[in-house]
């Protein structure tokens, strides 16, 4: 009796295994809402956000208005010059013949120059726009890749979740079916009967419930990556980081050059630009003007050629209005680098010691934890079936390990979520080998 016992208990620990290996491969691959899914790895989800995410696409749509102004500040003078022309018919009276008509005309060309330097100061603050521009593309490339990488890493982790709970369903299973027969034998009560098909409804309910959460995981990563409607993507990969490559010093050095950062240096440096060229504007603009022309009747033309020059006198109006402007714009955003400065640097101390904290977390789930879980899921299993323990006891334990997993499970799903925030905040590229 004894080995008969010993040979249905390997035969149920090896049936489970088996069974939700088929069980989940047949689910991912003829499960509707996965027909003609895309398997995604993240360097794939990566790639297909840098070509159609929205937020990356609409910073990148700032650059040509950027770079015309630049090219605009790059010409030799900021005014265009201006051309004027002029013909006049006169009618000149005359006592002792008919009224002589003369055909005069004149061009003229006039030029505004500033004085003041502006055209340096506009230069270099169309170039300090640029430079900020390029580093806001940047910066929303890595905050959109640190959201990719979240979602990615909440596909995998309920991906998982469903495996676990399938593995629990069967077990539990096999339970009421074994305890079906010993209520069909008469060994025992109804009661054990009811309690056994209600905990297997519970253990479907909850895969149920598990799989309708993937498919709204995978519908926001699909939305993120811009995928027809009908492509829900499958994540493929691990959900645990290889490795870190970095202490806080590395991750701090790595803030203080962070991208957002650098924009706000650029964006700071065209205010003060923008400033000093308000400033400039009280003085005023040059005209210098070059005139010819020809008057009087055609047997006795005069040719004229003038000279003009025209300054317009600073009396009343002093850009008092635009300078204030800009100072306020070039205070705002002092203040605004200063402030982000000190929150990029404390956002990255507060997620180091949350990572730090989650992993220690983590690792005395795996090394403590979950091997005496397991181990007494073995155990109970076999002295289910030896009839040494009863049902509500055999459930207590499938209970416990599955609370162990799910446990295990959130700490990994929040160690690589945190990790994606950490790098994120620090403006850290890991490379793909890494994780």
């Amino acid at each position: 009796m004894k080995s008969i016992f010993l040979r249905r208990s390997l035969q149920s620990g090896l049936q489970p295994v088996c069974r939700i290996a088929v069980t989940s491969l047949l689910w991912f691959l003829l499960s509707p809402a996965f027909a003609g899914s895309p398997v995604l790895t993240l360097e794939d989800a990566w790639r297909l956000a840098d070509e159609a995410n929205p937020a990356l696409r609409a910073a990148q749509a700032n650059v040509p208005a950027a770079e015309g102004e630049l090219r605009d500040a790059r010409a030799p003078l900021w005014n265009n010059p201006q051309v004027s022309m002029e013909r006049r018919r006169k009618e000149v009276p005359q006592v002792s013949s008919p009224t002589q008509v003369n055909r005069e005309w004149s061009l003229g060309f006039a030029q505004t120059f500033e004085i003041a330097g502006q055209q340096g100061t506009r230069r270099t603050s169309a170039e300090q726009s640029l430079a900020a521009t390029r580093q806001v593309i940047a910066e929303t490339r890595r905050q959109v890749r640190a959201e990719v990488e979240s979602r990615f890493a909440r596909v995998l982790s309920l991906q998982l979740r469903i495996q676990t709970e399938e593995t629990t369903l069967n077990l539990i299973e096999d339970a009421a079916k074994a305890v079906g027969k010993r209520v069909a034998a008469g060994e025992d009560s109804r009661l054990d009967g009811n309690l056994a098909r209600v905990e297997a409804e519970r253990a479907r309910n909850q895969v149920a419930l598990l799989r309708e959460q993937l498919i709204q995981a995978r519908a926001e990563l699909a939305a993120l990556l811009q995928l027809p409607p009908n492509e829900l993507p499958q994540a493929q990969g691990a959900l645990d980081p290889v490795s870190i490559p970095y202490s806080l010093d590395d991750l701090l050095n790595s803030a203080a050059d962070r991208p957002a950062l650098r924009a706000l240096d650029h964006r700071e440096q065209a205010a003060k630009s923008r400033l000093n060229l308000e400033r400039a504007a009280r003085y005023p603009d040059v005209t210098l003007g070059l005139n010819t022309g020809r008057e009087g009747p055609i047997d006795a033309r005069e040719k004229i050629v003038g000279l003009s020059v025209s300054l317009p006198l600073p009396m009343f109006r002093q850009n008092a209005g635009s300078i204030g402007r800009a100072t306020t714009e070039f205070t705002q955003i002092q203040i605004e680098r200063e402030a982000t400065g000190r929150d990029v640097r404390a956002q990255v101390v507060a997620l180091w010691e949350r990572f730090t904290n989650l992993k220690a977390r983590m690792d005395r789930l795996k090394e403590s934890v979950l091997p005496s879980l397991q181990d007494n899921q073995r155990l109970s299993s076999i002295s289910f079936q030896a009839g040494e323990i009863g049902l509500l006891q055999l459930l207590l334990v499938h209970r416990q390990a599955l609370d162990g997993q799910r446990d295990l499970l959130d700490a990994r799903t929040e160690l690589r979520l945190t990790k994606v925030a950490l790098e994120a905040a620090a403006g850290w590229q890991s490379t793909p080998d890494l994780r």
